[in-house]
């Protein structure tokens, strides 16, 4: 399970998407995220998700990559599911017991797991394509005027670019210690919830001294090349945004529009 955790992971590549500006690719995030919650119909959600489909081809991610990111995800799928399966209102398709499966039921299930999908998989797509250092300078640059009323955009973005990095780091210290608790006899895979929650803490004691550890030593890399936050800092590549970002962000916002015409048009 740990291993199908990808998020934070980077797939270098020379594809358009990884050219990209990232402040054009943030910026599409949102766009898409607005098309999709948007879209509550067959053909506005079509439309999204072959906005997706487009996106991960040019940028040659292998879709088994994306599906293997949900596998973590899965019980909060299959509970969101249940949900909306079981409990909304409509035209009663089959019952049994207290439970009943209506036409809605069945609709909304369809909807709200293909939201679910299409939601992660977008924002694994901007990590992959995207490396930490480019999401932190984008998100700096895209926050700037937030520095004006004194809000820390640079430390907040150097915050969620170091959190972003080490998620890869800790799922293979956490995937070592399990396999070093094995070897030493430890059992993760059987018994009740209670008796896995209590093979977990020699796993979460020697994770969290490991994560201060290094915690410890990147603040100490960091003072000792005197770092002080983004004051006086200069970049040895500055962010330039060309005609492909600009044709992007004018392909998303035709989306978003695209979307909203089709949900007034109830399709």
């Amino acid at each position: 399970m740990l291993k199908d955790i990808t998020l934070g992971q980077y797939f270098p590549g020379d594809t358009p998407v990884h050219r990209l500006d990232p402040r054009t690719k943030l910026v599409c995030v949102i766009l898409y995220f607005i098309a999709l919650f948007t879209a509550n119909g067959p053909c506005s959600v079509g439309l999204v998700f072959l906005t997706l489909a487009f996106a991960v081809g040019i940028s040659r991610i292998r879709p088994g990559a994306l599906v293997k990111g949900m596998k973590p995800l899965l019980f909060i799928v299959i509970f969101t599911a249940i949900l909306n399966l079981f409990f909304t209102e409509g035209e009663v398709l089959f019952r049994w017991w207290i439970f009943r499966v209506t036409d809605q039921g069945v609709y909304r299930t369809v909807l709200m797991v293909l939201r679910i999908f299409l939601l992660v998989s977008s924002t694994f797509l901007l990590t992959y394509t995207t490396s930490p250092l480019q999401l932190t300078d984008g998100m700096e640059r895209l926050l700037a005027p937030l520095k004006k009323v004194r809000f820390p955009v640079h430390e907040l973005s150097m915050m969620m670019s170091i959190a972003l990095r080490f998620i890869p780091t800790l799922i293979e210290e956490t995937d070592k210690i399990m396999s070093a608790q094995k070897a030493r006899g430890a059992d993760f895979d059987t018994g009740g919830l209670a008796k896995r929650a209590k093979a977990l803490l020699p796993i979460l004691v020697p994770l969290f001294v490991s994560a201060f550890r290094r915690a410890d030593e990147l603040a100490t890399a960091m003072e000792c090349r005197c770092y002080h936050g983004g004051e006086g800092r200069t970049r040895m590549k500055t962010l330039k945004m060309g005609v492909g970002d600009y044709l992007t962000l004018l392909l998303y916002c035709l989306v978003v529009a695209g979307a909203i015409v089709l949900v007034r048009l109830g399709l």
